[in-house]
């Protein structure tokens, strides 16, 4: 009876060992759940201890969410649950980013919820940076890449301009508006356009703030990610007579193309000439015949008894007296004969 008793008793004292022993290793793994769950209850914002098991389940740092949840609460963002959370790291986005951005734009007194702050961290953008920048101001340089926007008075003078733009971040439009690029393309058209619309040079470089207002007047931050707060000129200096060059040129190309048309006129009446020239020749070719023809049909009237000598010699007498009078008319030719 004794060894039995004894028997029982070695029994369970193995199994209490051997609860220990899993008591133990339960402790261990729910030791970091326990902290969590009393970190999480000593802050004032209590968290079920199986919710933060159900997290490591689910892949999501528990941790994480629970010092998102924390901060949020403390910082009075009280609606912000830890369900929205959960939902925002498993959808891809950055947890603490948003919870401290959020925070920051509380302080700030700027408008800024849940729902769009999940939404602009989810585009792609940098919400902590957007709401900085709201805070604290931009400076954009135009252009962002060094050099000049240059313009073009009416007089034709070339003008370089350097600008600095002062924007802030508008929240509203951050999803879907337009980019630094987009400020600093339409800053640019803006200038050249106000240049451009000025008479001369002189009235663009003695009043520079024309530009800045109607650049700014014309509404260049519309659907894009940023408000214009200012626009300001920081350098500006002439470059070349635009005017005077296309003149130039055009004087030169007027010369060039008046040039062209005389060598085409002289070039037709040369044309002309020497088509004259052939048809005179070939009319002395045609009189030569005629000519030549001439005796056949005075020896065909001989023949046929239509022409006597005496007509012969009349004619005779008639082409000497002619030739007399035609030397006689020019002796200088007559002279220059061999």
């Amino acid at each position: 009876m004794a060894s039995f008793l004894a028997e029982i008793g070695m029994q369970f004292y193995f199994l209490f060992i051997v609860l220990g022993i899993i008591a133990v290793i339960l402790l261990s793994i729910m030791g970091k759940f326990i902290s969590l769950w009393f970190q999480a209850f000593v802050s004032g914002t209590p968290i079920p201890l199986f919710n933060i098991i159900g997290m490591s389940l689910r892949k999501i740092p528990p941790r994480l969410i629970v010092n998102a949840r924390i901060n949020a609460f403390k910082a009075g963002l009280k609606e912000i649950s830890v369900s929205d959370l959960e939902t925002h790291y498993l959808a891809g986005g950055h947890v603490a980013e948003v919870v401290a951005a959020l925070i920051a734009a509380d302080k700030a007194n700027i408008s800024l919820d849940w729902r769009r702050a999940t939404a602009i961290d989810l585009a792609g953008r940098d919400l902590r940076d957007a709401v900085q920048t709201s805070v604290n101001p931009k400076v954009i340089d135009c252009p962002s890449h060094g050099g000049y926007i240059t313009g073009v008075a009416k007089d034709g003078i070339q003008i370089n301009v350097r600008a600095r733009v002062t924007v802030r971040t508008n929240i509203a439009q951050l999803v879907g508006g337009a980019t630094e690029e987009t400020i600093i393309a339409r800053v640019g058209e803006g200038i050249v356009s106000a240049i451009g619309g000025s008479e001369t040079h002189l009235h663009v470089l003695e009043s520079p703030q024309r530009i800045s207002k109607l650049v700014l007047e014309k509404g260049l931050d519309s659907s894009t990610a940023f408000l214009i707060l200012s626009i300001d000129i920081v350098e500006m200096n002439l470059g070349e007579n635009i005017g005077a060059k296309l003149r130039a040129d055009k004087a030169d190309s007027d010369k060039r193309i008046a040039q062209a048309e005389a060598e085409k006129r002289r070039a037709m009446a040369v044309a002309l000439e020497q088509e004259n020239l052939a048809e005179v020749q070939a009319m002395k070719a045609k009189l030569i015949e005629a000519q030549a023809q001439v005796p056949q049909a005075m020896a065909e009237a001989f023949k046929t008894g239509k022409l006597g000598i005496m007509d012969y010699w009349r004619i005779q007498n008639m082409q000497a007296d002619t030739e007399m009078r035609s030397s006689l008319a020019r002796p200088d030719e007559e002279q220059k004969r061999p």
